[in-house]
């Protein structure tokens, strides 16, 4: 479906992106990793026809700098970075479902799911949201067209832990008729939502491999922990993940959605000195069910 042949992208002297090649097939759900500067960005705009590269960039044999019309209607594309549109938000969701043919409601009915009520912001201006209803409103407008094609640089990095748990929905409501490339710089971001991980180092290709399937993206975890002692930090942080204090500061319940686990598991390693238990159990498990225990 896609294919990067000897890519190379140069910025003046600099060179980004060294000869990538790369094949992504129909189901691949791909976690794109490296660190800041790695070229995961670069490799995007490439893919998306933004800049001129050496080598190929074929999307089902065309070419997205000579095709673009054609291959952007197949791709729903979450930038990190929110663009500073000044354009109304009703304005900017009935413009990016003209531009796509797709059905604005769609779109709006993904935001409320996210949590975002676009009917109350449709006079506000994009670039006055916040952060969060900035990124809830760009994941609407991609996930809300018919696109066979996910290109997410970052998606979650704004959301609250429940968006976050409607997002991996939405992404499992899709993974069996999309590829997915998912741009993030830390693998536990996203470890549970591929099937497949490509690191880059330098513009290099230094890993290409396959993962196990293994995490229902919609699955939810209940949660419960126990700590030593009321500690305010830890409670400020837990809190964050929507949890709930049990009363006396020393045991917490939450839900944590399924692909959040690791996640979720590298903030408690923070609080490793802190942490007397943890009890993790897929949410609708019987008694007989695994569950995971670290004490």
């Amino acid at each position: 479906m896609i294919q990067f042949q000897q890519v190379v992208k140069r910025f003046r002297r600099n060179k980004v992106l060294t000869g990538i090649d790369l094949d992504i097939r129909p189901g691949e759900r791909i976690a794109l990793v490296g660190s800041n500067g790695a070229g995961k960005t670069t490799l995007i705009r490439c893919l998306l026809g933004e800049y001129v590269c050496d080598g190929k960039v074929l999307v089902d044999g065309l070419e997205p700098r000579t095709h673009r019309s054609e291959v952007l209607a197949r791709v729903g594309f979450v930038p990190q970075l929110p663009p500073p549109l000044k354009m109304p938000v009703g304005q900017l969701i009935r413009f990016a479902a003209s531009v796509c043919d797709s059905d604005p409601e769609r779109m709006r009915g993904i935001a409320r799911r996210l949590g975002l009520d676009p009917d109350a912001f449709r006079r506000q201006p994009f670039v006055k949201l916040s952060g969060g209803q900035k990124q809830k409103l760009l994941i609407s407008i991609a996930l809300g067209r018919d696109a066979d094609i996910l290109v997410l640089d970052e998606p979650a990095a704004n959301l609250d832990p429940e968006a976050r748990h409607v997002f991996f929905q939405i992404l499992a409501e899709k993974k069996d008729h999309a590829v997915m490339l998912i741009s993030s710089h830390r693998l536990d971001e996203v470890a549970s939502l591929v099937n497949r991980v490509v690191e880059l180092d330098r513009g290099r290709v230094v890993l290409d491999d396959r993962v196990a399937d293994t995490v229902d993206m919609d699955s939810v975890l209940e949660v419960r922990l126990s700590i030593a002692r009321p500690e305010e930090a830890f409670a400020r942080t837990i809190t964050e993940w929507g949890f709930l204090d049990g009363g006396d500061g020393r045991v917490w319940e939450g839900r944590v959605a399924g692909p959040d686990r690791l996640r979720f598991l590298g903030m408690l390693s923070r609080y490793a000195g802190l942490v007397n238990g943890i009890n993790m159990e897929e949410e609708g498990e019987d008694a007989d069910a695994r569950v995971t225990r670290l004490a």
